[in-house]
């Protein structure tokens, strides 16, 4: 058994890990770094790179099917659905040298390819070896949570740890999910010539606003995924052409494939966490705002922490926590001004508090801003005109902003920014974009919360008027 000493310990070489790892050993810390999976974790291998670079190719399809109004005569798309996933892999391992093991190993990172596990409250041991540390970050990430439906484990189901590696395209894929992996999934492989049916227990896209929600759910039914809403599985069985799933109110449906894409779990099973009095929650790791768990030498961040489990988050959270444990200085988390977003088409974004949310707390004292794409003569240059931007704010500030339509993932990046930096509308509305772009909308979004108060006011009017009276 080899012994190692270190000032910080890595577990986990996922989005949040590999940040903290880089950062810590580039500012004069020892680290070590355990990776018993791959390098790069979900994101890279199995969530957030590969499904964009799935969802690519697909507009690619779609755009050659819808080329007419343009004035380029559209074609049936001929979708080689191995080469697609060969495109897929090559984005992967064209991204995969900034997570790899050499990478790190150049910066003076140790890292051992072994899953780590607690046997003390400042030891861990992976495979032959035994690491104290001053410092431990937990940063192991999350997996596909598969609920246990009767006969599922028997069907042969996919998760998005296995989606990627077909090479045949489904005939008609099922998807069990209508969140944002399951509606985006669904539209891509629709697009890419399959029959798709969406099985959701509640309502897809339930957490996002529904009025949002909306546009990119009839955008998805227009090209023909089916999304069946209350319709939560009873059991799953093999039929002779596929796959059956049944529904507890009797509906009934087939397929040849079954994605799973119900949320994730927090991978923190075999981490041996009472060895080190780590409290957890129903969600993850126990944190407090500065992501110290119950064992004050150790931190949780991303996915593991049971928050919002998005690879910037992950991100995020090693910042707060390079500047806490290596510095010594305060630094807490904070959620509003964290962004996401759903990579449909239309495309759809929110951060902070949904107009509802916004509503509930703020009263009387919130004011919605609104402006349409239809409005953007980008928007309608590119023939993209459906969808809007709604911004609440309260007393001049935004408190939160929803967008649904093209590049609305780029759009609200502003916003984060404004929310972070505790901007007033004043400051978006002096902003000034490129014409014509996208990014105008923002803009024209805070034109629409002043209008009213310059244009409908009488006492603008007035003083307008006496001042012309009186310019020389």
């Amino acid at each position: 058994m080899e012994r190692i000493r270190t000032d910080v310990l890595v577990i986990g070489a996922g989005s949040g890990g590999l940040s903290v790892a880089a950062g810590a050993v580039q500012m004069g810390a020892s680290v070590v770094l355990l990776e018993g999976g791959e390098m790069g974790g979900d994101c890279l291998n199995y969530g957030c790179v590969p499904s964009k670079a799935l969802i690519a190719a697909a507009k690619v399809a779609d755009a050659q099917a819808h080329s007419g109004d343009f004035g380029v005569a559209p074609v049936v798309p001929q979708v080689d659905y191995a080469a697609v996933m060969e495109h897929v892999a090559g984005v992967i391992a064209g991204i995969a040298p900034v997570d790899s093991q050499e990478r790190f190993e150049g910066l003076g990172v140790r890292v051992i390819r072994e899953y780590g596990h607690f046997v003390s409250p400042t030891e861990v041991q992976a495979g032959d070896h035994l690491i104290q540390a001053r410092r431990i970050v937990i940063a192991t990430g999350s997996r596909p949570l598969v609920p246990p439906v009767p006969g599922l484990e028997d069907v042969g189901y996919l998760t998005n740890e296995t989606l990627f590696d077909l090479r045949e395209k489904p005939e008609h894929l099922l998807i069990v999910g209508g969140g944002p992996i399951g509606m985006e999934m669904a539209q891509a492989h629709v697009r890419l010539g399959c029959r798709l049916t969406v099985i959701e227990g509640a309502k897809a896209l339930g957490k996002d606003d529904p009025e949002l929600a909306a546009v990119v759910l009839d955008a998805l039914r227009a090209e023909g995924v089916e999304i069946a809403e209350g319709a939560m599985v009873a059991e799953v069985d093999r039929t002779d052409g596929g796959i059956r799933v049944a529904a507890k109110d009797g509906r009934v449906f087939e397929g040849t494939h079954l994605l799973m894409a119900v949320g994730r779990k927090a991978n923190v099973e075999r981490l041996n966490l009472e060895a080190a009095g780590i409290g957890t929650t129903k969600t993850g790791i126990k944190v407090d705002a500065g992501l110290r768990t119950t064992n004050r030498r150790v931190y949780a961040i991303g996915d593991a922490a049971g928050g919002m489990m998005f690879t910037h988050v992950a991100g995020y959270h090693a910042g707060v926590l390079i500047r806490s444990m290596l510095f010594g200085l305060p630094a807490k988390v904070a959620t509003a001004h964290i962004p996401w977003a759903t990579y449909t088409d239309p495309e759809l974004a929110q951060v902070g508090l949904t107009e509802a949310e916004a509503r509930t707390r703020h009263g009387d004292r919130l004011e919605v801003a609104r402006f349409d794409y239809a409005h953007n003569d980008r928007a309608l240059a590119m023939r993209r005109g459906a969808g809007f931007i709604k911004v609440m704010v309260v007393r001049g500030r935004p408190v939160g902003v929803s967008i649904v339509g093209p590049e609305a993932g780029e759009a609200i990046a502003l916003w984060s920014l404004v929310i972070a930096a505790g901007l007033k509308m004043s400051a978006v509305a002096g902003m000034v974009a490129p014409y014509p772009t996208l990014a105008e909308i923002n803009k024209r979004a805070a034109g629409a919360y002043f209008s009213p108060r310059l244009f409908d006011n009488p006492l603008v009017r007035k003083t307008v008027g006496l001042v012309q009276r009186w310019l020389p």
